[in-house]
């Protein structure tokens, strides 16, 4: 059955750039910049599905973290 979505789980990587995770599937990636983790994202997904059961809707939900003194 072909999923309608995935999700990404992407934060900023220490060296720079951004790290992608795929919720619930093996697939992991990292681009440059934004635009080039969404070209790599895209790539990844329809590297990993077979060709018409990839989903429809690729969700990139960035995630930050920022500690603040009390």
């Amino acid at each position: 059955m072909r999923p309608t979505e995935i999700i990404f789980e992407v934060s900023e990587a220490c060296e720079g750039g951004y790290d992608a995770k795929a919720l619930g599937y093996g697939i992991f990636t990292q681009g440059d910049d934004w635009e080039d983790l969404k070209e790599m994202v895209r790539d990844a997904v329809l590297c990993h599905f077979e060709e018409g059961d990839a989903p429809r809707v690729i969700r990139l939900h960035l995630v930050t973290e920022e500690a603040i003194a009390v």
